[in-house]
């Protein structure tokens, strides 16, 4: 990414939040600013057409939204685990026959231990660990992680018994994937190394989702992905999956053992 996320994204929150989590928010990103009238003034400005951000971290109350400056029509972006496209799809989602079941093995690898080593927005990870996986997210780029943290933190504080029992099985931290894996103890290898890089762009835009519009900003390319499969290769006790496009090349060009295919979505599957 050529831009710094401190000159990139501002931070700001609505005179009920917790400053002291705004203070954390900031810490985690090198010289960026909090003011409580950044929010407002780039919209502002914005307007005006001389906003000097792209994008602001808003702490709403307990709840943690990244919204656009660039495109005021673009709703914010906020990870939620208890309700929405989250909560339909643990419920409807179809279980364990779902294609990603299937790919990391849960009905054959009892008590499973998965390292989502890109994490994003942490929707696969979730629905992993409602399925009885213990999931440790790694989430290098500080924006996602705080994104992340803030809905952990909120459903655990809810009260959904069923989503606080998920989510206690997951574990999240912020460090960059090829560190983590590079420092492990082999003891400490999860059973399945799960892996999803950025997407290859597409060329119609109007079918990248707004998560997708965020992420190209916020975080930028995969470029180290390729290095990264190679070294999870090295560092999972049972697989390593891969999420592609259902169409897409597979990653490194090196073929998988095997693959589970859906609508949109390929899983490839390597064996350590």
């Amino acid at each position: 990414m050529s831009i710094p996320l401190s000159q990139l994204v501002t931070i700001s929150g609505s005179e009920d939040c917790d400053f002291s989590q705004l203070n954390a928010i900031a810490e985690r990103i090198p010289s960026l600013i909090i003011s409580p009238l950044a929010f407002s003034q780039q919209t502002k400005s914005h307007a005006n057409g001389s906003a000097s951000f792209q994008y602001g971290l808003y702490l709403q109350n307990d709840r943690l939204e990244l919204h656009s400056f660039k495109n005021k029509k673009q709703m914010p972006l906020c990870i939620d685990f208890l309700a929405g496209k989250t909560r339909h799809r643990r419920i409807y989602g179809g279980g364990k026959g779902q294609c990603i079941s299937k790919a990391m093995g849960i009905k054959k690898i009892p008590d499973i231990k998965v390292l989502d080593a890109t994490a994003g927005l942490g929707g696969d990870a979730f629905v992993l660990a409602s399925l009885g996986c213990h999931v440790t997210l790694l989430e290098r780029n500080p924006v996602i992680y705080s994104l992340l943290k803030n809905a952990l933190d909120r459903a655990q504080n809810s009260d959904d018994q069923v989503v606080k029992n998920i989510c206690s099985r997951m574990v999240l931290i912020n460090q960059n994937a090829s560190l983590y894996l590079s420092t492990q103890q082999k003891i400490d290898y999860a059973d399945v190394i799960y892996l999803d890089p950025m997407f290859p762009s597409r060329k119609k835009s109007a079918k990248v989702k707004k998560e997708m519009v965020y992420f190209h900003d916020i975080v930028g390319e995969d470029s180290d992905s390729d290095a990264l499969l190679d070294l999870a290769l090295k560092r999972a006790h049972k697989r390593i999956v891969v999420k592609r496009p259902r169409l897409a090349e597979a990653l490194a060009g090196l073929k998988a053992h095997f693959s589970i295919t859906g609508k949109s979505t390929r899983y490839d599957v390597y064996l350590p």
